[in-house]
């Protein structure tokens, strides 16, 4: 059984500012010192030197996270480009509050994040399908290749939501909220099942 802890990165400038983040990966998208301060936290709670590997998305934003992460535990860390977050495309940068404001059709009232339809509008911007068709190929790729492995996997909000996403096979993505930044989710994956064990868990 291959148990995956997905941890979404630490918060950001451009978290602060409420823009959508996508795939931009400049200054705005470092951490802040409060996200800094939540990966120390989650450090002191969430040891995981007990994990095999650690894999992390491109971005700085999560190889800042995975950094400290992995101060004490020097795992050998991988970098996996399906780990991305999702891109919104031409609404990359901007921000949430305008575009809902301007596009209201296609934001959640309740989660205020975009529906699935968002990609009418926006140019470019990656399909919840496609997110999830990379999440999943990237699990059972490392399943595959680790049958018992404890896999550590720091990454974005809508990436992490996708996996669970695949995991439960839920019709409705937005019965899911994104989950906050540091949190914990873990999924384990025997024989092409599914288990979800943890979602959006703080620890400290």
């Amino acid at each position: 059984m291959t148990t995956f802890y997905f941890i979404r990165h630490g918060q950001t400038d451009a978290n602060a500012m409420g823009l959508k983040q996508g795939t931009i990966n400049d200054d705005r998208t470092h951490l802040t010192a409060l996200g800094q301060q939540q990966a120390d936290q989650l450090r002191a709670h969430f040891d995981i030197s007990f994990a095999d590997c650690l894999y992390v998305s491109p971005l700085d934003r999560t190889r800042e996270t995975a950094a400290i992460l992995n101060q004490d535990a020097h795992l050998p860390t991988q970098v996996d480009e399906r780990l991305l977050e999702i891109s919104y495309g031409s609404w990359d940068g901007q921000q949430n509050a305008e575009l809902m404001a301007t596009h209201p059709e296609v934001f959640d009232p309740v989660l205020q994040d975009v529906l699935p339809s968002y990609t009418n509008v926006a140019t470019n911007g990656e399909t919840f399908a496609q997110v999830k068709a990379r999440v999943a190929a990237f699990m059972q790729e490392v399943a595959a290749a680790q049958p018992d492995g404890n896999i550590i996997v720091v990454t974005h909000g809508f990436t992490v939501k996708a996996a669970a996403l695949v995991a439960t096979q839920t019709p409705n993505p937005m019965s899911l909220p994104e989950p906050a930044n540091t949190s914990v989710t873990r999924i384990q994956l025997a024989d092409n099942r599914y288990f979800v064990w943890d979602y959006n868990q703080i620890f400290g």
